[in-house]
This record gives structure tokens, sequence and C-alpha cells, in this order.
């Protein structure tokens, strides 16, 4: 069994990337592997939920957080106040990583040094998903830096990527 990652843009999504990571979770799973993602809203968000609807035991599914999940809910509730997200956005993704957690908690991979998260975290975490995966299907809206340094260091490591580019 083969771990993929898959990474994306966590500020926008539209319905057609919505289908594209979802078909691409579905590929994934039908041929016997495993999916790997960050936890963020978006691209992170649609793929674990496409894991949960068909591979209910989670057994394919690892989420790398940048750190301890209190100090990640409490992360997303704060970018929620100020503004960057939709407290509606918070919550979900808060409930959707406690459903994970409740129903495979070995699924949930937490970085317990990290005290607070930003982009120094965030990439630190791709590295991690990345030094676990065997491969990288990469979802990158409007160039975005994140995807792009995921990107990055997956054609470092040598591994096969595949880019799905947006503008949106």
């Amino acid at each position: 069994m083969k771990w993929i990652c898959i990474s994306g843009s966590w500020r926008k999504a539209n319905n057609k990337i919505e289908i594209d990571v979802r078909n691409c979770v579905r590929k994934i799973l039908r041929g016997g592997n495993g999916v790997i993602t960050g936890g963020a809203l978006n691209i992170d968000y649609i793929a674990t939920d496409e894991v949960m609807r068909i591979n209910p035991s989670l057994n394919k599914l690892k989420i790398y957080l940048p750190s301890t999940f209190e100090i990640f809910a409490a992360h997303f509730r704060k970018r929620a106040i100020e503004g960057v997200i939709t407290r509606q956005q918070a919550e979900d993704l808060i409930a959707l990583i406690k459903r994970v957690e409740q129903i495979n908690p070995n699924a949930i991979i937490e970085d317990k040094t990290n005290k607070e998260l930003n982009k120094q975290t965030y990439y630190e975490r791709n590295t991690k998903e990345i030094n676990a995966s065997d491969e990288l299907y990469a979802f990158q809206v409007n160039n975005s830096l994140g995807t792009e340094d995921t990107i990055k260091k997956a054609k470092e490591k040598g591994i096969p990527v595949e880019i799905f580019s947006y503008f949106i």
C-alpha cells in the first residue's frame, strides 16, 4: 500500500475543485492506497470527508496537524474571530477532525512541539506530510505559496507529483 498526499489551497475552492479532489480520493482508495492530508480547510477537508464516506474505519487516512488538536482548534476559532475564515468553517473543520479522532485515533498525527500556528509551522507540517508520502496530488489555486512549498518538497524527495492548477 502506498500513502498518497493530497495537498492544496485552503483559502478557495469551487465545485470543479471539489469534484476533482473527491475523484482523486476515490481513485487512491480503489487502488488500495491511503490518503495523507494536513487537516486544513477546503482541499484537505474535502479529501478527509471523501475518505470518511468510502473508508469508514479510516484505516487509510492520516491527518498531519501542525500542533496538538487543542492548539489547532483554538487557532481556527481565533481566525474566525479575526474574520479570516467564518465561524462555520472553523467549527465544521474542528468537528471533522474530532470525528476522525473518535473513529481512528491513529489517523491523527499531532505535532506536540508547536505552541502556535504560523507560516513556519504549516511549512514544517508540509515537510512531515511529504516525508510520509509515496506520491503527491497537489490542488493549487491561484498559485498558492503553501501548495508550492509542498510541491517543491515532493520534487526534492523525488516522488511522483501530479499538479492540478486552478485560477478562481
